[in-house]
């Protein structure tokens, strides 16, 4: 695990190497905080902790750039926490397991944490070296930003004092990002009174698993099965046509990943658990056929369990299901002017129903205000019918592209000298900080870049080794070019 440490840039991954060995899971920050606030005080950085939990470092520009506009770097310190269904790792507790695999770096049955790890180290490498040259510098290593960005949501006017942002959590070396899309969180929630299962009926537990999952903003338009929407289609046939009743649903965790597995349990009568279980072989090969060319380790299990005592009411289990089928998932809209960037989405991300209470999560995507209203509105609307309280919260802004950027003009001329090829400059449908710093900073010249990554917010997120080294050196002639006030 620790062989990662040695990988070039060194600089780089040893800090990578570190951050693996700290817990971070979205939500659970204090050992992550606590960790760069020390690191900062032995390597003598300036250092403080905010009110929203963000960590800022300061460093002084190099002999003679003092003149430089002050660039603030800036990542995010949670990691989503996915793992594997064999993965018995706690996130709150266990280091990240590494691993090397040709030139890729892994992590054994859970996600990697270079997203956005990799910034945090980049940022812990440049504090550290005093032999770079650069203008004054900040690092804004922000709080929750994979659940509901809280850290940036929550930052003041005053918290950075930056004239340039270089985000550093995109995810394709060889990209700069100048534009995203912005988002809201849709919670629906209901609580009901259960009822008695019939004494008589059996009990099966079927489960999805398997399924590739993936980041609700930059995968959502690959194709990817979502756990929940396909469980629906089933429970639907399985309440039509055996006489099903609904005890319990759990699918997905993470608003932000296109949930992976989800697992129901079913009441029937005795007699048709048979036919069931033969339907479900045929939901099994109908999922192969959509899905197969994408779908390659999908898996579909019917197994008899003990009857629980409590179900959910018949009529509101029709409702909900109902609601869950029409409940739009995926691409709503791509951008008119570039169809190749999806514009709205929406992922139904997590389903929990059992115990009395019913709780449905999802992330909506768009860079329209007006679409991502449209599409909470009629996923609201969808919901509201089946009687179920709506709530929105944790909204952000799309960052809109600044046509005029200096700092894009200045890294566009860079990486053409250090490696000879124009880099891609576009917009993306996940949602970046850029939005809501730009809210708090107007004026703010931003853009957002990395090394490559691939399948984040899923256990086979990877980070690219050769990126790395190309990415480091970007980011530092980047520095030592910074324009001047």
């Amino acid at each position: 695990m620790s062989e990662i440490k040695d990988l070039q840039p060194q600089a780089i991954w040893k800090n990578f190497y570190l951050l693996t060995q700290v817990p971070r899971p979205s939500g659970h920050l204090e050992k992550i905080q606590k960790f760069l606030l020390d690191w900062a005080a032995e390597k003598g950085i300036e250092a403080r902790k905010d009110d929203a939990g963000n960590i800022l470092m300061y460093k002084a520009a190099t002999p003679g750039m003092e003149d430089c506009k002050i660039v603030t770097l800036q990542g995010h310190m949670d990691m989503v926490p996915q793992k594997a269904a064999d993965s018995c790792h706690d996130f709150e507790k266990d280091p990240i397991e590494t691993y090397i695999d040709g030139d890729w770096v892994r992590a054994r049955g859970t996600t990697l944490g270079a997203d956005d790890g990799m910034a945090v180290a980049t940022i812990m490498a440049i504090m550290e070296d005093n032999s770079l040259r650069h203008g004054p510098l900040e690092g804004f290593i922000t709080a929750d930003e994979e659940t509901t960005m809280y850290g940036v949501n929550h930052m003041t006017a005053d918290t950075i004092k930056g004239e340039i942002l270089l985000n550093l959590d995109n995810e394709t070396e060889g990209e700069m990002i100048v534009g995203s899309a912005g988002g809201v969180n849709l919670t629906a929630t209901l609580e009901y009174k259960e009822v008695e299962a019939d004494a008589d009926d059996a009990a099966v537990s079927v489960k999805l698993s398997g399924l590739l999952g993936g980041h609700s903003g930059l995968e959502i338009n690959e194709g990817r099965g979502n756990a929940n929407k396909m469980m629906a289609r089933l429970v639907q046939d399985a309440i039509a046509n055996f006489e099903a009743c609904l005890a319990e649903w759990k699918g997905g965790n993470m608003r932000n990943a296109i949930p992976r597995e989800a697992e129901v349990v079913l009441t029937l009568p005795k007699e048709n658990v048979p036919a069931l279980k033969e339907a479900v072989e045929e939901w099994r090969q109908t999922f192969t056929d959509e899905y197969g060319t994408v779908e390659n380790a999908l898996a579909l299990v019917c197994t008899d369990v003990e009857r629980p005592t409590q179900i959910v009411p018949a009529e509101l289990q029709d409702n909900l299901v109902n609601a869950l089928c029409a409940c739009h998932n995926g691409v709503f809209r791509f951008i008119p002017e570039v169809p190749s960037i999806v514009e709205t989405s929406s992922n139904l991300a997590i389903v929990e129903i059992g115990g009395g209470q019913v709780m449905f999560k999802i992330l909506i995507r768009s860079s329209r205000d007006s679409m991502r209203q449209c599409l909470a509105e009629t996923i609201e609307s969808t919901f509201a019918m089946a009687g179920m309280k709506v709530e929105l919260s944790g909204d952000y802004p799309a960052w809109q592209p600044n046509p005029q950027s200096e700092i894009v003009e200045l890294m566009k001329n860079v990486y053409r000298e250090l490696f000879g090829t124009e880099n891609r400059v576009q917009v993306i449908h996940a949602g970046l900080e850029c939005g809501v710093i730009g809210a708090h900073k107007p004026g703010m010249d931003m853009v957002s870049f990395g090394p490559t990554l691939r399948s984040p917010h899923t256990p086979n997120e990877r980070c690219y080794v050769p990126s790395v080294e190309k990415y480091w050196r970007f980011v530092l002639t980047t520095l030592e070019r910074t324009p001047k006030k």
